[in-house]
């Protein structure tokens, strides 16, 4: 019988415990939910269980985002549905496009493929993800990073909206408040649903989001009014990027092109909308999502996106997409790359990337802005 390394040995483990946890955790919910029951039905130790995961927690977090994260591998490998009263658009492969053409087309199918995943008053509902938001609320040290989670999907989510009405980043209407609307109301009926199935009609849910598209917050982007702004500092270093994922594609991250990569903790993730919005129409913006508290608040990251690339995929058509890139970079091995040695959730610093080098550098508050401003 061939030896498994120590490695092979621990994946092994970590996939027993996650298989064991989910069905613990759909039984019982998160609050009843024992580690002593999760390690019994994984057939290892409560030692065996916390040296995979720091906490209960942390192995909830983790559940869901490796069921969301295998949703959306399905989502990927499935034909999106086309937009209301549009002819299916199919691609070289023969696969079935998204077809939205506007932006109130997107939010609707957006919304549609959200409430598609809520149980049905006529549903037995699940206790497996019913805790998500309670555990958020109960600790402050989970609620700030959620939040700025949300900025960052709410992001995302706006500039497909704007790349639609052809806004693009040059000043046009900007869409991300009404991403963040779309997304309060997605999250709320998540939430009744759970409370009360039944409650709200999903169909009402989907035309509510559609008609949000013709809703004038007054959103505008005006550069930020930083009382201090460092100045991006020239440099000359060689960018050799280590393999990565994007999350928001699902697929490899290639880091080498041009543009601004963005190291960002958990309390600043908002602060990308700078690189963004500053960086020049051509150029990729790439944000490495970094933490103080991997274990627990990492696989709280991977879950959020993950939810966000499974609805997107069904409701924005490829070429409409921000030209923004997610990395979950637990290890750090990104923002090594970019010259952050030690990352915490408060972490902000950004490189300009052209030819292969790193030609300019910022860190602090407002490094987003002034690495993609900066014309080396």
């Amino acid at each position: 019988m061939e030896r498994l390394t120590r490695a092979e040995l621990q994946a092994r483990n970590r996939a027993k415990v996650l298989a064991a946890a989910r069905e613990e955790f759909a039984e019982r919910g998160f609050r009843d939910a024992k580690v002593d029951a999760i390690a019994d039905r994984a057939g290892l130790t409560r030692g065996a269980v916390y040296s995979n995961f720091p906490g209960k927690r942390a192995l909830y977090f983790s559940v869901l985002a490796d069921l969301a994260e295998r949703e959306a591998g399905r989502d990927a490998a499935d034909p999106p549905a086309p937009a209301p009263g549009e002819r299916p658009a199919t691609g070289p492969s023969g696969a079935v496009a998204p077809g939205a053409a506007t932006a109130g087309e997107a939010l609707a199918a957006f919304a549609r493929a959200w409430v598609s995943r809520l149980p049905l008053a006529t549903d037995q509902p699940s206790r497996l993800g019913m805790d998500l938001m309670p555990e958020v609320l109960a600790d402050q040290r989970v609620r700030l990073p959620f939040a700025q989670l949300m900025k960052l999907n709410a992001l995302v989510l706006g500039l497909a909206l704007e790349r639609l009405d052809g806004a693009g980043h040059a000043g046009g209407r900007r869409r991300v408040r009404v991403a963040e609307v779309a997304l309060t109301t997605l999250y709320g009926a998540s939430q009744m649903a759970d409370a009360a199935p039944g409650f709200a009609e999903p169909f009402d849910v989907v035309a509510a989001c559609a008609a949000l598209a013709d809703l004038d917050l007054g959103d505008r982007w005006d550069a930020p009014h930083l009382p201090f702004v460092p100045r991006a500092r020239p440099a000359d270093e060689p960018w050799s990027p280590p393999p990565a994922v994007d999350a928001l594609a699902g697929g490899p991250a290639p880091l080498a092109g041009d543009g601004v990569v963005a190291v960002l903790g958990l309390h600043r993730l908002g602060a990308v909308e700078e690189a963004v919005r500053a960086a020049p129409p051509a150029g990729e913006v790439t944000v490495a999502v970094v933490t103080g508290d991997p274990g627990e608040l990492g696989p709280l990251a991977r879950l959020t996106v993950a939810e966000l690339r499974s609805c997107l995929r069904r409701a924005v058509p490829a070429p409409a997409w921000p030209r923004l890139r997610v990395v979950h970079d637990e290890e750090g091995a990104v923002a090594a790359a970019a010259g952050v040695s030690a990352v915490s959730d408060g972490t902000e610093a950004a490189v300009r990337v052209r030819s292969g080098r790193v030609v300019a550098r910022a860190d602090g508050y407002g490094a987003c802005h002034a690495a993609a401003s900066a014309r080396p």
